[in-house]
C-alpha cells in the first residue's frame, strides 16, 4: 500500500457545515445542495457535533438541530496515517470525521476519500468476501415512505431494487430518499374533554370538549413508488472483481455501493463502499 499517507494528503478543505443555533431546514437544504451525506456542526468555531441524514429520517418532526445532532463527535488529527482512520471509521460504524488541529476545523475525511486511495493500490483479493450478503431488497413498486422505513430498520444507507422477475433493476440510497423529500407543515388537532372519565353522571354524548389546534412541521418522504426515484443505470461486479477495481469504481461513478452479481446476473449482495475498509487494515 502507498506508504506515510496522511489525512492531510487525502482530506477535502472545502467542507460545508452548520452552525449552532440551527433548525432543521437550513440542513435539510444544505445536504440536498452540498449532495453530502452529512455534516459537521460548529458552536464558536469549534466541532459540537454531527448530523446527517440518517438524523434527519429518524427525527421527522424535530426541528432544532442542537437536539438532531450527533453530540461530541470524533475527530481526527491530520498527521494520522489513513489505516488508523480506517480502523476508526470500521469500529465505530461512522463515514466520516473531522480534522481538526489546535481546535480549528481543517477539513474532513470521509470513507470515499480512503476508496479513492484504495484505487490506486492494485489489490487483486476478491471483494466477495467483503460484501454483505444480509442487504435487504425491495420491490419496483414499494412506496417511499416504506424503503425508508425498511433501510432504518436494516440499518442501512442504501438498499437494492429488484422487479418481478427477481433481477437488480435499481438502487436507492438515503441520499435518493433525501433528495425526494420535502418539509411539510400541517395543523393538527387534539380533542380535550373537561368531563372526567370516572364521573358516572358524565355521558359522552354531553361532555364538553375543547379543541387544541397546533402545528407539525416534519420531513416528509413521498409515497411514490421505489422505480420512480431509483438510480437504473447500475455499476455491478461479479463476485471475483478485485477490490482495487471495484474501489476505482466508486471513485469514478461517484457511488457508495456496488451490486455483485452472479454469471446470470442474479443479486448476490451489496458490496458497500465502508466493507473496502477492511482491506486497507488488513494490509497494513
Amino acid at each position: 500500500m502507498p506508504k506515510n499517507v496522511k489525512v492531510m494528503d487525502i482530506m477535502r478543505t472545502d467542507v460545508a457545515f452548520a452552525t449552532l443555533p440551527g433548525s432543521r431546514d437550513e440542513v435539510h437544504a444544505l445536504l440536498k445542495e452540498k449532495r453530502v451525506s452529512g455534516l459537521p456542526v460548529l458552536k464558536d468555531g469549534k466541532v459540537v457535533g454531527i448530523v446527517s441524514r440518517a438524523n434527519l429520517l429518524r427525527n421527522p418532526e424535530e426541528e432544532q438541530l442542537a437536539l438532531l445532532m450527533t453530540r461530541n463527535p470524533l475527530t481526527i488529527d491530520p498527521n494520522v496515517d489513513i489505516t488508523v482512520a480506517a480502523k476508526i471509521l470500521l469500529e465505530n460504524n461512522i463515514r466520516r470525521l473531522p480534522v481538526v488541529e489546535n481546535g480549528k476545523l481543517l477539513g474532513i475525511m470521509s470513507v470515499a476519500d480512503i476508496v479513492a486511495v484504495l484505487a490506486e493500490m492494485n489489490i487483486p483479493d476478491h471483494v466477495g468476501q467483503y460484501m454483505n450478503p444480509m442487504s435487504v431488497p425491495v420491490w419496483t413498486n414499494t412506496p417511499l415512505n416504506v424503503v425508508a422505513r425498511v433501510m432504518e430498520l436494516a440499518k442501512s444507507k442504501a438498499v437494492p431494487v429488484i422487479d418481478s422477475d427477481l433481477e437488480v433493476v435499481g438502487i436507492i440510497t438515503d441520499r435518493d430518499v433525501i433528495s425526494a423529500s420535502v418539509i411539510e407543515d400541517s395543523v393538527e388537532v387534539a380533542d380535550m374533554s373537561n368531563g372526567a372519565d370516572d364521573d358516572e353522571w358524565t355521558w359522552e354524548s354531553m361532555r364538553d370538549t375543547m379543541s387544541i389546534y397546533y402545528s407539525v412541521s416534519r420531513v416528509k418522504v413521498p409515497d411514490i413508488p421505489a422505480k420512480d426515484i431509483m438510480v437504473s443505470d447500475l455499476v455491478k461486479a461479479a463476485y471475483i472483481s478485485g477490490v482495487s477495481e471495484c474501489a476505482l469504481k466508486m471513485k469514478r461513478n461517484r457511488i457508495d455501493q456496488i451490486p455483485i452479481v452472479n454469471a446470470n446476473q442474479r443479486f448476490l449482495g451489496l458490496l458497500k463502499d465502508r466493507n473496502l475498509l477492511e482491506a486497507i487494515v488488513n494490509c497494513s
